[in-house]
């Protein structure tokens, strides 16, 4: 049986059509693509317990956002193991691997939730689940640069624009799905009609005088529970968000989608090229930095090249995926505060949902453009524009502060939108960019090899956006408290000033909780939680923009030198 999953039976014939080999590739970058619609899972996955809003014992967001990041981690990881791997058995084996680890890592991270044991997520999810996503995600890439070497640009930006796609489609199938299995918690009645105890920081409500323990939800927070509900008292681990139930359910068809697109894979035979083709001439190929020979998969890490796109792409992937982790988020605490008519969950929905169309999009516009302009000139639009509009973000949210007006709703959500077409243009354009500067025979295992930066940007990303997000929190709330009266205080969370540390860690204090108390005229530092990251992102893209500037053809002693020669061996 494994044997028929090898290279050497999956070769066609001289007459086999080409055009049926991508939509093998954007089936699986479909699936496993869905990863960034990861942030759908951030608000049930931290009320697992309250369900209508987060109780003490639930997982808090920075614990949750960090699963995403272990995925994209054991992405690069398993790229670079399995970029070797592909060369020596194709992608058909590579791509049934790749459906059994994202399937059953749905599987595995369900029982987690159901079970409310965060390791298993993580493990499922995270580490067999983002094995998955890094086999699945180099398999069809040198597939489809050798049956369109007339197009590189293009052939990738076809098989990666399905990744970006992924969350276009896996958006509205997850909010359906989460409410499909969602169950309300118990209602006890009004704030006001139920008695209660605040102890240690939790809230207990006096039922014939039983202390159970509650969460007290707001309109606001009940506004994004898939059904109508009633403002006032719930009862803690009565209901279910249908986090668990989606995963199961994901995990299936996942699995079903990418075995028949794993069975679809062919190879061109070698020296196969398509008719009526020819190489392009020496003068035009080093004006676009085209090389004609190759690099072995092992001497390109001993050149500076290796490492310079390695920091194009690190930088590049951190300063967009940090964003994409926490994007229904982010949108809801930039402007659900200022325009709440406006940004409700359904808009921060559609939100991620526009975000995937423009990743989508810009793997496939950005990658087709770099076969006119060049690999190089199109990372750098993509760095000098970056810059601009990362730094247009804060501008945007401290304006919407001051002037809650919908024109900075759309000057944050244009400015986006541009950034995450660059993001996935980049991922679409760096294969291509790899072939010109190290040949194509090796161009799979390289391209493995270099999405360790995006593993690398995978922690780098969400660890600044939540480690500066949380610092911004704390110092906005001890900034509100020193404002609020102390018997507003008392009164609102049933016990005093002197204990809002504890009251904070339990999450019964908040910034919003803290607003409702907070004397008129005082500004919601909510929107402004991200801008620090903003401008750390910025910089980012000032470094990969000059490491680009650095990228020079790889010097004549790393190449090849003849088919009997020692391929791990260059000229020197």
């Amino acid at each position: 049986m494994f044997d028929s999953l090898k290279k050497e039976h999956i070769v066609a014939s001289d007459d086999f059509n080409r055009w049926k080999v991508p939509p093998a590739s954007i089936a699986i970058h479909l699936c496993i693509g869905s990863v960034y619609a990861w942030s759908i899972f951030n608000p049930p996955l931290i009320k697992q317990f309250g369900v209508v809003a987060a109780a003490p014992e639930d997982w808090s967001l920075s614990s949750v956002v960090w699963i995403f990041s272990v995925a994209i981690v054991f992405l690069g990881l398993s790229a670079a193991f399995a970029g070797k791997w592909l060369e020596e058995v194709g992608p058909r084996m590579v791509g049934v691997v790749a459906a059994l680890c994202w399937g059953g890592g749905f599987i595995i991270g369900g029982l987690g939730i159901a079970t409310h044991q965060l390791w298993l997520v993580y493990l499922g999810y995270g580490v067999i689940g983002g094995c998955g996503l890094g086999l699945g995600y180099v398999s069809p890439v040198s597939t489809l640069i050798r049956w369109f070497p007339d197009r590189r640009g293009m052939a990738t930006g076809m098989a990666i624009m399905g990744f970006g796609g992924g969350a276009m489609i896996a958006t509205p199938i997850k909010e359906w799905l989460l409410g499909l299995y969602y169950k309300a918690p118990q209602f006890l009645g009004a704030e006001g009609a139920v008695n209660l105890v605040t102890e240690g920081g939790k809230r207990f409500a006096d039922v014939n005088g039983q202390m159970i323990e509650v969460v007290v939800a707001s309109a606001k927070q009940l506004a994004a529970a898939p059904v109508p509900l009633q403002e006032g008292v719930y009862l803690v681990g009565t209901g279910n968000t249908g986090a668990a139930g989606t995963f199961f359910t994901l995990g299936i068809a996942y699995f079903i989608v990418m075995i028949i697109a794993a069975f679809s894979y062919r190879v061109p035979r070698e020296g196969w090229k398509p008719a009526n083709w020819a190489p392009p001439a020496p003068e035009a190929a080093s004006r676009k930095m085209i090389t004609q020979a190759n690099v072995h998969i092992d001497q390109a890490l001993k050149t500076p090249q290796f490492w310079l796109l390695w920091i194009v792409l690190c930088f590049n992937v951190t300063a967009g995926i940090g964003v994409i982790g926490v994007a229904k988020t982010m949108m809801t605490e930039i402007f659900g505060t200022t325009l709440p008519l406006v940004v409700n969950s359904a808009f921060a929905a559609s939100y991620v949902f526009m975000i995937s169309v423009f990743n989508m999009v810009g793997r496939f516009f950005w990658a087709s453009t770099s076969d006119y302009i060049g690999r190089k000139n199109t990372y750098h639009c993509f760095f000098v524009l970056g810059i601009l509009l990362y730094l247009s973000i804060p501008f945007a949210a401290q304006q919407v502060s001051v002037n809650p007006a919908v024109t900075w709703l759309v000057m944050f959500y244009g400015a986006t939108m541009i950034i995450f077409t660059m993001y996935g243009g980049g991922f679409a354009t760096i294969p291509a960019y790899l072939a010109d500067i190290f040949g194509t025979k090796y161009v799979g295992g390289i391209h493995g090899r270099l999405l360790t930066a995006w593993s690398t940007a995978g922690v780098l990303g969400p660890l600044a956006i939540t480690k500066l997000r949380d610092i911004s929190i704390g110092n906005s709330v001890k900034a509100l408290a020193a404002k609020v009266d102390p018997a507003a205080f008392q009164a609102k969370f049933g016990a005093g000033l002197d204990q809002l540390d504890s009251l904070v860690a339990a999450k019964t204090v908040t910034i919003a909780g803290l607003m409702e108390i907070a004397p008129a005229g005082t500004v919601d530092p909510t929107p402004s939680l991200y801008n620090s990251t903003m401008y750390a992102m910025a910089g980012l893209l000032v470094i990969a923009l000059i490491s680009n500037f650095l990228v020079k053809p790889v010097d004549a002693k790393h190449h090849m030198m003849a088919a009997n020669a020692d391929p791990a061996m260059g000229k020197a």
